[in-house]
């Protein structure tokens, strides 16, 4: 096991680590423990009663949140024509067609989020094996399969931020960053936990939301009540 800093020690011992708070303690708490010298984001990390092997049991979903994730990302859209110009003035940061594509085959991936037009992607599809496993690779389920490229653009540079569970039956996101605040969070926070509840697959059966963890950057778990969440 790591060893552990004195700062993240110190923290640990504000938390009740048999306890499952109730959603607006936890976020007090979770900024009492974000002791670093830097804006640590805020995540949440959700344990779901689905089995991700089945193709009925996949949760994935987007959701805007209220006040972003306070990241400014970097948002790269393969376009042609008119759609290029429209890109731009939605502010996004990378744009290009056949051209971008052949950069990203070289290696290019500053970016944090892709968008392409549906007439880009039989060249985009190329790209499969580099953004696939970095979920970079633009998905109409996401929305970043689209022509209206400005409307995604700027839900994107707004907050909006895509989940889905991992092997693990996990589904994790950021929610802020240390600086909102209690209020903020706790808006994100709900944003975030209705969007996941609402994309329960119907082929699951008993309890759907087994534990809510939230964190920051380089601090402990904090275990929020998930049946209060539900409720």
């Amino acid at each position: 096991m790591a060893k552990r800093g004195k700062k993240y020690l110190e923290a640990l011992k504000l938390v009740d680590r048999t306890k499952l708070y109730e959603v607006n303690e936890a976020m007090e708490l979770v900024l009492k423990t974000a002791v670093k010298n830097f804006d640590e984001t805020i995540e949440v990390a959700v344990r779901l009663g689905v089995d991700p092997r089945h193709a009925d049991q996949q949760v994935r979903g987007t959701v805007t949140l209220p006040h972003g994730t306070g990241k400014t990302v970097r948002v790269l859209v393969f376009a042609k024509g008119d759609k290029i110009k429209e890109a731009e003035e939605a502010g996004a940061d990378i744009v290009g067609s056949d051209d971008l594509v052949a950069k990203v085959q070289g290696g290019f991936l500053d970016f944090d989020v892709a968008v392409a037009t549906p007439d880009m992607m039989g060249s985009v599809g190329k790209l499969g094996r580099i953004l696939g496993p970095k979920g970079l690779m633009p998905n109409p389920k996401a929305g970043t399969v689209t022509f209206d490229v400005g409307k995604a653009v700027k839900e994107i540079k707004a907050g909006k931020i895509e989940f889905r569970v991992d092997k693990t039956k996990i589904v994790h996101a950021p929610i802020g960053k240390k600086s909102f605040g209690v209020e903020k969070l706790t808006d994100n926070f709900r944003a975030f936990m209705d969007a996941v509840i609402k994309a329960r697959p119907a082929a699951v059966k008993g309890q759907y939301l087994r534990s809510v963890v939230i964190s920051s950057s380089m601090g402990p778990g904090i275990k929020i009540n998930p049946q209060k969440v539900m409720d």
